[in-house]
């Protein structure tokens, strides 16, 4: 594959044993090109800084005090590496077989290429329907976030946001859980934007690609396997609600604001301040029986 390098960058948090697991994949089937794994711990207590150092001394460890958020903590070890390839990992993700060489051949074959994700499968051999997304509208966040849309007969503009007619090739966006990324094409727009702790900069990373004439690709030859929100935990804390919504604020105003009629934009923010307001109730409902049966 030439003179092909890749930097593996993983940030992680409170998730050591599903860090390992992700490490040792990686280990297990290595891409066939010079490598380096960056792990960013965003203050972890839970021991993953010392099982990092104990059985993978070979990966470059970068610890944090604080919780620097996906996208400082990606863009810390991103600035530290050279790689002519980038890989964003979660660390509840596991790599099977030569996912990682076929899409490394891929892009090596295609040049417009900027970033190329894969097929996501839950623990249960079933397809994560977040692997490939379009880029949202009002009508398809309303359809999915509602259910409307994740139906099977889902008509396509109701289901456009996991993108059901993109079998492979070009997509408007992957997901951040694993984003293969060109070097050239990120040094052209930029990083992750920071502005961003948590949820949608990988959105964001892939419409500015998109934006600058570069092509994303959904290639479903190559599997990882997806613990969902096997890092974030689930119903989500407070913080991961806010940030989650916030996300959601954040790309649709510096995007999709400035060109859309103000009646719109207003209702879009009360839309999600709406959702903000019944995720937060119903991921306490949630706490509070989990709780109750645990006291039972």
């Amino acid at each position: 594959m030439g003179e092909a390098s890749l930097d593996m960058v993983i940030v992680s948090y409170q998730c050591r044993d599903l860090l390992r697991d992700c490490l040792a994949s990686l280990r297990a089937h290595p891409p066939g090109v010079p490598t380096q794994v960056f792990v960013v711990d965003n203050g972890s207590t839970d021991g993953t800084i010392e099982m990092v150092r104990m059985d993978f001394p070979d990966v470059e460890l970068i610890p944090s005090r604080e919780n620097l958020g996906f996208s400082r903590a990606n863009n810390l070890a991103i600035r530290s590496g050279h790689g002519q390839y980038v890989l964003v990992l979660n660390p509840d993700t596991r790599v099977l077989d030569d996912s990682l060489g076929t899409l490394l051949a891929l892009m090596e074959e295609r040049p417009e290429i900027a970033v190329c994700g894969c097929r996501l499968e839950l623990e249960d051999g079933s397809f994560d329907h977040a692997a490939k997304r379009s880029f949202p509208t009002p009508l398809g966040a309303l359809a999915h976030f509602s259910g409307v849309g994740r139906r099977a007969n889902a008509p396509a503009r109701l289901a456009q946001y996991r993108a059901p007619e993109v079998k492979a090739g070009p997509v408007d966006a992957v997901n951040g859980a694993f984003m293969l990324i060109r070097r050239a094409a990120l040094d052209e727009v930029g990083l992750f934007d920071e502005g961003y702790w948590m949820y949608m900069e990988d959105l964001d990373l892939c419409y500015r690609f998109a934006r600058s004439g570069w092509v994303v690709w959904y290639e479903p030859r190559a599997t990882v396997v997806h613990v969902k929100a096997g890092s974030s935990g689930s119903p989500r804390n407070p913080r991961l609600n806010y940030a989650f919504h916030y996300g959601m604020l954040r790309f649709y105003r510096k995007h999709y604001a400035g060109h859309r009629n103000p009646v719109l934009n207003t209702a879009v923010y009360l839309g999600i301040a709406t959702k903000f307001v019944a995720s937060v109730a119903w991921a306490s409902l949630i706490r509070g029986v989990r709780y109750g049966r645990g006291s039972a």
